[in-house]
């Protein structure tokens, strides 16, 4: 393990040709220190933190099994429309002097477009003007138009999860493909935007559909790995779904930066299914989170979040500019 490490440092990568049954038979605690190097020397100890807030909710047209605001379920969950630029610039604002290094719009459905896309524009126009802090998106399946006109008014990255692995995408949904997602993906990148994706862990995949899910995305070339882990919700057909272990959690972050060592692992929804939510993971791997005050998926407020990252010798957004 210690000599692979060294080769992926001097510029190796691993590809779905090597037999990477070693992720999964090496002891936990072995992976999870070698994966921390490798953090270590690709990010430093710099967490990219990254703050988001829902622009549109519910009634999403696509049949997501984990979602909550997929109109084929019913989990009380509040509907509207896009919101006010006010509440998303106050939102932005708040979370910027918190200390974050990103801000995203995120929005349910298959594809922001007429008025909504508009107001989005012009939202991110605004936020550009008055913020220092890195815009991002996450608007569904665009098209190039659509990602030219939002790097023109300030984004810079693209969120769009692939899920998980190509095989086990139809368990997940059927109103789009696994292609409709590489697609988009590679429509944005195509615009000049950097690409967030990742996906869920803990629907019923096997490990080696993780372990396809990082190998695609590394085949993507994507910038941030965003990973979920499942948070069974009432109302969605995975309700009954056995929430996945820490240890799971902790393997798969480490297998995550091995097969895409140079890339943000960034630690999303379902946080607080391990102690202290996810500090371990940050010391497996992972070197960026999705935080925020207004959050539940993380179980940490934005200064509690910081706080945990100093003191496993992180620095963050706040501290550079102090």
């Amino acid at each position: 393990m210690k000599e692979l490490t060294e080769q992926i440092i001097n510029g190796k990568r691993l590809t779905k040709e090597d037999d990477l049954s070693f992720l999964l038979d090496t002891e936990l605690e072995i992976l999870c220190g070698c994966a921390d190097k490798l953090r270590r020397h690709f990010s430093g100890n710099k967490a990219d933190l990254c703050s988001i807030i829902n622009g549109r909710s519910g009634r999403c047209s696509e049949d997501c099994k984990f979602c909550a605001q997929s109109a084929h379920h019913c989990t009380g969950i509040e509907e509207y429309g896009f919101l006010d630029i006010g509440t998303i610039s106050a939102e932005c604002n708040h979370n910027e002097n918190q200390g974050v290094d990103r801000f995203a719009i995120v929005t349910a459905g298959r594809r922001l477009s007429g008025e909504e896309f508009e107001k989005a524009l012009e939202t991110y126009r605004n936020l550009t003007r008055d913020n220092d802090v890195r815009l991002c998106a996450s608007f569904g399946l665009l098209e190039k138009e659509q990602f030219e006109m939002l790097r023109k008014a300030g984004v810079t990255w693209y969120h769009a999860n692939i899920e998980t692995s190509r095989s086990n995408f139809k368990n997940i949904c059927t109103t789009h493909t696994f292609d409709d997602k590489l697609e988009c993906i590679h429509r944005a990148k195509a615009a000049g935007l950097e690409v967030c994706s990742g996906g869920i862990i803990g629907m019923g995949e096997n490990w080696q559909d993780r372990i396809d899910m990082a190998l695609t995305l590394s085949e993507l070339g994507v910038s941030s790995v965003p990973i979920n882990a499942l948070i069974p919700i009432k109302g969605t057909e995975l309700e009954n779904t056995k929430r996945i272990t820490e240890a799971d959690i902790l393997r798969t972050v480490a297998i995550f930066r091995f097969i895409l060592p140079d890339v943000n692992i960034r630690l999303a929804a379902g946080r607080n299914l391990m102690t202290e939510c996810g500090k371990k993971a940050f010391l497996s791997g992972a070197d960026s989170a999705i935080t925020g005050d207004m959050l539940t998926t993380s179980g940490n407020s934005i200064r509690e979040d910081i706080e945990m990252l100093h003191s496993i010798g992180y620095k963050t957004r706040r501290d550079e500019n102090e």
